[in-house]
Formats: structure tokens, C-alpha cells, sequence
């Protein structure tokens, strides 16, 4: 990642040690889940063949072990280089929140009116566009969207109340 000239004196929100070691590490147990899932519906050889599980459990060996030098190789390391400056950490906080509670409005809200407020609230806070082109733009999307997957491909996307009180 390259240094920008505004973040040469920032402080280090995560260093590269850090960022190696937790990434490795939550690598590592996502193989250590494929390893008892796999072994749990048979990982051996039957007289048949292989069972389901044998190719993925060895996957996740290989996965486990790899883990394992990455973070060997962390640990050693200095823990000084920036993998990122609190500036660029809030940058994807501008993105990454607004997007979690849109993903989780889907659920309640069905993705329709869900994508609507997304897109009419990033509108108005980053792009700082009119209120009514916003509203405009979000509802008009989503329109189409709505053509589009539930009327000409008969595709059913997850709808919410609006959408049944409405009878679609």
C-alpha cells in the first residue's frame, strides 16, 4: 500500500504484524472448522474410494500449516511498518458501517426499501446530492431492480412488509 503525503506522519492504526497475525489466525480456525466438519462425515478411505470428507480435511491441513509459517514469520517480524493509518481506517468506516446496517436492514426491511435508504443516504451524506434526487434516484433504482428480477427473470429477492401490505 502506498503512503500518501498526508499519511507520512500518521500514526499507525494497525501494523503489518498485526494485521499478519489475526488474519493468520482467523484463517487458521476457519481450517481448523473445515478439518472437524470434514472429519465428522468421514475423512478416510472406504473400500469404495475416498470418503467425502478426505480431500477437504487435507485441504485444511495444508491451510492449518500454512497458517502456521505465516504467523511464525509474523512474530519475527518488526512490528513497526504501518499496514494502516487511522485516516484510512475511517475512510472504509464511511463505507463499512453504512453498508452492515443496510445488510441488516434486508432482514427487516426486505432488500428493496433496504436499498432505497442506501442509496438515498449515501447520496445525501457523501455526495451530498438534493434530498429529492436522492429519494428520487433511491426509489427509481430499486423500481427498476424490481422489474428487472421479480417480473422479467421471476427471480424473488427478499421482500418486507412494504412489499406484502403493498401485495407483491
Amino acid at each position: 500500500m502506498g503512503e500518501h503525503p498526508q499519511d507520512v506522519a500518521a500514526p499507525a492504526a494497525i501494523t503489518v504484524r498485526t494485521a499478519e497475525i489475526v488474519v493468520a489466525l482467523l484463517i487458521a480456525a476457519g481450517a481448523v472448522v473445515v478439518m472437524v466438519s470434514n472429519y465428522s462425515i468421514g475423512a478416510g478411505w472406504a473400500p469404495d474410494g475416498p470418503e467425502a470428507g478426505y480431500f477437504p480435511l487435507r485441504i485444511g491441513a495444508i491451510i492449518f500449516i500454512a497458517c502456521l509459517f505465516v504467523l511464525w514469520h509474523a512474530w519475527r517480524m518488526e512490528a513497526s511498518e504501518t499496514f494502516v493509518t487511522w485516516t484510512q481506517l475511517r475512510q472504509v468506516g464511511v463505507i463499512l458501517v453504512p453498508l452492515t446496517v443496510y445488510i441488516s436492514l434486508i432482514a427487516f426491511l426486505g432488500i428493496y426499501v433496504a436499498s432505497a435508504v442506501f442509496i438515498t443516504g449515501f447520496m445525501i451524506a457523501i455526495g451530498k446530492f438534493s434530498w429529492w434526487r436522492s429519494i428520487a434516484t433511491g426509489v427509481l433504482i430499486n423500481v427498476a431492480l424490481f422489474w428487472i428480477f421479480e417480473m422479467q427473470f421471476r427471480v424473488p429477492l427478499p421482500k418486507g412488509p412494504l412489499e406484502a401490505a403493498l401485495g407483491f
